[in-house]
């Protein structure tokens, strides 16, 4: 399948659809939009469900496959936030305080990015390591780190480390992950094989109804994105397509499959709007996180979504052939 083709096959899947759809409908009523508590346990869904299928993967794979891309995600969750902070230092626009916020939501990643990936790989057929779900855990994290401290050198400094530091490594978000990968890896095959057509069978059908929410979300920011004049919606491009290159490069030079390459591709070019916001509010009060929401939720998330994967998919399978 070449790549207009994979291009228009996600683009008209049902996810994305729905997503486009709840971006239209809300400009209309935001009567379409899912109550918090249903949107906060399809979160929780998700997360559990990609850190359990992770953490099976991991117990069943062959850990010398594992080191390599672990290793390689956690240099880009801080690689990333170091490029996207040095990337805004060319203008004005933004305060240290902002840029430490945006390099935060761009070094961490995107649980629904993440998914809508795998989902749009599994349709094609293409292979993807079952392990990947642990790099999403592993590049959460020094992200935000990263992004935190850039924004509070030489100030300061965190209003409560305690708090803050709290929020990154037990925040919902990390700490499902976490505890999915953890049980995923314990629990013996059988009770593994129960949960798994619920857990795991399911997630592109919940998957489309998280994109809901988050289309109506994205609908209703659409007069913010102004906030941060020309320079945000350029970077809010920019960013993942540079981010996605370093990724697929690394994903292929560790020697993973074209889809392996493809996922670690995603999660560096991804933008967080769930983890991050909530660490910076405490580390950064005085960040304008509607900046960064309107960059990474109004504008990375959906060019990821719609134009993104496949371009990513297209960068890993041509390393691919180009390294090998």
């Amino acid at each position: 399948m070449d790549t207009l083709a994979i291009a228009w096959s996600n683009l008209t899947s049902i996810p994305v659809l729905i997503f486009l759809l709840a971006i239209v409908a809300s400009r209309i009523s935001e009567s379409v939009k899912l109550p918090d508590s249903i949107y906060q346990g399809i979160a929780i869904f998700l997360l559990l469900g990609i850190g359990l299928k992770g953490g099976h993967a991991i117990k069943v794979a062959d850990h010398s496959d594992v080191i390599g891309p672990a290793v390689g995600a956690l240099a880009l969750g801080i690689v990333i936030p170091l490029l996207a902070y040095w990337l805004l230092t060319l203008t004005r626009r933004f305060n240290q305080v902002d840029r430490g916020s945006l390099a935060a939501h761009y070094g961490s990643t995107s649980l629904v990015t993440f998914t809508a990936g795998l989902v749009m790989l599994e349709s094609i057929g293409q292979f993807v390591e079952p392990f990947v779900a642990a790099l999403l855990a592993i590049m959460e994290i020094p992200g935000i780190v990263v992004g935190v401290y850039l924004g509070t050198r030489g100030t300061a400094g965190l209003t409560s480390k305690r708090e803050t530091f709290k929020e990154i490594f037990f925040g919902k978000t990390v700490f499902l992950l976490i505890a999915g990968l953890v049980v995923g890896f314990v629990a013996p095959e059988a009770s593994y094989e129960k949960v798994e057509p619920f857990f795991v069978a399911l997630q592109p059908g919940i998957l489309a109804l998280f994109l809901l929410q988050l289309g109506v979300m994205v609908g209703s920011r659409l007069e913010s994105l102004r906030e941060g004049g020309w320079w945000l919606p350029v970077f809010a491009i920019v960013m993942p397509v540079v981010g996605g290159t370093i990724g697929a490069l690394t994903g292929v030079a560790l020697g993973m499959s074209v889809g392996g390459a493809t996922m670690l591709a995603v999660l560096a070019a991804s933008a967080s709007y769930i983890a991050a916001p909530a660490a910076v509010s405490l580390a950064m009060p005085k960040a304008n996180l509607s900046i960064s929401l309107s960059a990474s939720l109004g504008m990375t998330f959906p060019f990821n979504l719609i134009v993104g994967l496949p371009l990513y998919l297209s960068l890993a399978t041509w390393f691919s052939e180009v390294v090998r």
